[in-house]
């Protein structure tokens, strides 16, 4: 098949290799501009595009990055391109109907949750924070809803107890290229299945800032720490000290007691009171410093968190 890889985040670079070693041909990958990033505001290619640099793609397989993905000149060059698919992974923009009505057959979208659960942006650390036993992989015919169109296959995955929102993320793109394959195989022998998504067992996964990540310690301890794995590594949750963020990567569980927020312990270990429960940090690091275990921190920064 003529396929219009179309993506640009890391859950997308496993699945866009295994189209190009595949016997599909890629005849053009779209993704985001180029942008700031870090401190520095250096100038850095998204995922794909990196995924792409310095690998022997084959030849005339053009790179597109506009601005917007509603720019007629784009949606002219890929109808120019007369693709029989086109295949959507993590790209950041809603595909308007006229480059929905491109491709011969669908256009597929790869979305990291078993749907209609976790529609949305964040559906990987929504799946972690809610506490599921799993999610998965989902191939849907893109429709103009966000993630409503009918589901084509699904793959699933246990959630492990120490998963957090970036080890589930890996797992998930290394099984969203087979996935899609499948899905592809599919269509070629015309058995591909639609399925209705039912709306009625919907859950949304709005997209996350900054700002989620501070802990809401009236939470319980069991929630709060779910969060902590959920957001690590983006966006991170965090605690204030003083004027300054202290970001937390792990905590575990004790049975103390104390009013939410409370520093109930900060010795050798540093235990903050919960809405129920307690949690005992484990590995922090304070803005513009090393990421550290929390007794490395309290041999440093006690002063931050002593016990009122």
């Amino acid at each position: 098949m003529r396929i219009v890889f179309i993506g640009t985040g890391e859950i997308g670079v496993p699945t866009l290799r295994a189209l190009l070693d595949s016997e599909h041909e890629i005849v053009a990958v779209v993704t985001q501009p180029d942008k700031p990033v870090g401190r520095e505001q250096s100038i850095e290619p998204p995922p794909i595009k990196k995924a792409l640099i310095g690998r022997a793609r084959p030849p005339g397989v053009p790179i597109l990055q506009p601005g917007r993905i509603k720019d007629p000149r784009i949606i002219g060059e890929i109808q120019r391109l007369t693709p029989d698919v086109i295949v959507v992974v993590a790209y950041g923009q809603i595909l308007p109907r006229d480059v929905l009505e491109i491709p011969r057959l669908p256009c597929l979208n790869l979305h990291a949750s078993p749907l209609p659960r976790w529609r949305g942006a964040a559906p990987v650390q929504a799946a972690i924070a809610a506490g599921d036993c799993e999610t998965g992989i989902t191939v849907m015919y893109m429709d103009e809803g966000l993630d409503t169109g009918d589901i084509l296959l699904q793959r699933n995955v246990e959630i492990l107890p120490n998963d957090t929102g970036g080890s589930l993320h890996d797992r998930l793109a290394q099984i969203a290229p087979e996935t899609l394959l499948e899905s592809l195989r599919l269509l070629a022998a015309g058995s591909a299945p639609r399925i209705p998504q039912d709306n009625a067992r919907a859950t949304y996964a709005p997209k996350l800032k900054r700002e989620h990540g501070q802990i809401d310690w009236s939470e319980s301890a069991e929630a709060i720490a779910r969060k902590i794995r959920a957001y690590n590594p983006w966006p991170g949750a965090f605690m204030k000290v003083g004027d300054q963020n202290l970001k937390i990567f792990s905590a575990s569980i004790v049975d103390l007691n104390g009013q939410p927020g409370e520093i109930l312990r900060s010795d050798k270990d540093l235990i903050v009171a919960t809405g129920k429960g307690a949690l005992s940090l484990v590995e922090v690091q304070l803005e513009g410093k090393r990421r550290m275990t929390a007794a490395e921190f309290l041999r440093g920064h006690s002063g931050l968190v002593k016990v009122r």
